[in-house]
């Protein structure tokens, strides 16, 4: 029996592979290329871009009020307006500006200083950015219709549907939300990436103090955001659903919103100022030409303000009916939070002491910050105490506290990080004496503008007032704190000048102007999108310093920068 062969199938012909062909990625505008962006770096960027135009517009909102309190029975602004603008500058201030600049500079820099290429989850990345700037577009949408006026803390029944029936506090309560989940699911990703992607030989002992402020800053976030979220989302149901949590009228309780609020608040204050410490941990040492005095207890002395920031929350509840004995716990666990923030004041002190200082701009900012947050840390103690908080609640001595505490440590820790890293962002050095001149007019019109309102606190003006009578004393004080205010105002926008300018004449940076100590200082200026491609072993808590001494040795040449190029020669 005969077998049939199958047919051959005709063989069809490899194509040849030609070696020297390059093929050029697809060419896509720059702006879609932001839009689209995964790469933490540019996410970073865009961060700091957009937080900085909400710190502009919160500082407009700020000397609007101040032109109005400058003068006794000022006619510049309604009580409304007034409200108005109290609630969107302290909004504006606290959650689109100060805790999103924080998530910008991790982004930036926390995968470059534990040697990983991008954040743990690039594309959750993207989406917390998109999350921030559709809640404040929201938010500034309000002023086309009803701003909100029931303050940034927005206690029942102001927020109640009966005393603010427009769309403003309902737009207040959706940026809340929005922010809440761009922070939680930030957090998250920085926690992820700290814990699982740092490079060889970084253990916990040897991560830097950014990172660890970084990594405090995620879990307190992981923390605190649940509690406000619950809050808001009462808030909204007693508003539009029928429901009376915070309703006296209904057997609500407005001190629940009090207690959920804080609960929430006073670790944002810590979330807000603990990334602004890890800055000046390395600023100082850098500028110093020292190590950092008490690396494992600055480290732990940021995990037990965390900690105790969880426990405190009722000292702004003091006014309010609680127990002695409660008030008494509170008073003394505020008082015992004062420590490690001392323990981390003299270490920087520490640091600083016999040290070869290089002074400067990021310098002269962090001390600065030293100053101004250790007089703030000084008035807190005083609000911290009970009776005495009875008689200056509610007064502008808080506000005073508040501002040292927030616009002096978070600002001024923040301009200290922006001179020292903009290098690394741009490959361009800022401007040193437009930047020192910028330094000392902020400094002066920043105590001009808020030391003087302890006096008119100590004095009896209330905070939350629109306008005031002559004859009372407060006006020569309102006068200068409006002036200063102007004044601090300048100061900003001399390194706003300085950021323009540098951009685009600005000198050449290198890769490792500062002779910096942690790994962002191993790459080019600015970083290529794959951050590293030597990613080297971690043998200390200052690696860069490690790095130029084994290329030191093996060249037998003094480096005056660093780089993962010549370290890979190497």
């Amino acid at each position: 029996m005969a077998v049939t062969a199958p047919p051959v199938r005709p063989v069809r012909p490899v194509p040849q592979v030609i070696t020297d062909t390059v093929v050029k990625p697809r060419q896509t505008k720059r702006w879609v290329e932001w839009v689209t962006t995964t790469d933490h770096k540019k996410i970073g960027i865009m961060y700091l871009v957009l937080t900085f135009v909400f710190f502009l517009l919160g500082g407009i909102e700020a000397l609007l009020m101040r032109v109005q309190l400058s003068v006794p029975n000022s006619t510049f602004l309604t009580g409304e307006r007034y409200n108005e603008l109290l609630t969107m500058h302290g909004t504006t201030m606290i959650f689109l500006f100060v805790v999103p600049i924080m998530a910008g500079f991790g982004n930036y820099f926390v995968p470059l200083m534990i040697g990983a290429r991008d954040m743990a989850f690039p594309r959750l990345n993207a989406m917390s950015f998109w999350l921030l700037l559709f809640g404040g577009i929201v938010f500034y949408c309000t002023l086309f219709f009803n701003p909100p006026e029931a303050g940034w803390w927005s206690y029942p029944p102001l927020s109640s549907i009966q005393f603010s029936p427009s769309g403003g506090q309902d737009a207040w309560i959706f940026l809340i939300h929005l922010t809440g989940i761009s922070s939680l699911l930030g957090a998250v990703n920085f926690y992820a990436t700290i814990a699982n992607m740092r490079a060889p030989g970084m253990s916990w002992g040897r991560l830097p103090l950014f990172v660890w402020a970084i990594l405090v800053y995620a879990i307190l976030l992981i923390i605190a955001i649940p509690v406000v979220a619950a809050a808001v989302t009462m808030m909204l149901t007693d508003r539009h659903f029928g429901t009376h949590f915070f309703d006296p009228t209904a057997h609500g309780a407005p001190v629940l919103w009090q207690h959920l609020f804080w609960f929430f608040g006073h670790p944002e204050v810590y979330i807000m100022i603990l990334p602004g410490f890890g800055m000046i941990s390395e600023v100082i040492p850098v500028f110093s030409r020292k190590p950092i005095f008490g690396y494992k207890a600055i480290a732990a002395a940021t995990v037990v303000i965390a900690f105790l920031a969880t426990l405190v929350w009722a000292h702004h509840m003091f006014a309010s009916p609680l127990p002695i004995v409660v008030m008494g716990f509170f008073m003394l666990s505020s008082f015992l939070i004062g420590v490690p923030t001392g323990v981390k004041i003299f270490n920087w002190i520490s640091t600083l002491w016999r040290g070869s200082l290089m002074m400067t701009t990021s310098l002269y900012f962090a001390i600065g910050f030293i100053a101004i947050f250790t007089i703030g840390g000084i008035t807190g103690i005083f609000l911290a105490t009970f009776p005495v908080d009875w008689q200056l609640t509610d007064t502008y001595f808080v506000v005073a506290h508040f501002h040292y505490v927030l616009m002096g440590g978070a600002v001024f820790s923040i301009m200290a990080g922006l001179y020292y890293w903009f290098p690394k962002i741009t490959g361009r050095m800022l401007n040193e004496p437009l930047g020192k001149l910028s330094f000392w007019v902020m400094f002066i019109g920043f105590n001009m503008t808020f030391f003087v309102q302890h006096a008119l606190g100590l004095s009896g003006m209330p905070r939350r007032i629109y306008t005031y009578g002559p004859g009372l004393g407060w006006s020569t004080y309102n006068l200068i704190s409006t002036i200063g205010s102007f004044i601090l105002g300048v100061g900003i926008l001399l390194t706003i000048i300085n950021v323009a300018r540098s951009l685009r004449v600005g000198k050449i940076a290198g890769p490792d102007p500062w002779k910096g100590n942690t790994l962002e200082w191993f790459t080019p200026s600015p970083p290529p999108p794959n951050n590293f491609d030597v990613i080297p072993r971690v043998r200390s808590v200052e690696p860069m310093r490690d790095i130029r001494r084994q290329v030191e040795r093996e060249t037998g040449v003094t480096q005056k920068t660093g780089g993962s190029e010549r370290f890979a020669r190497v």
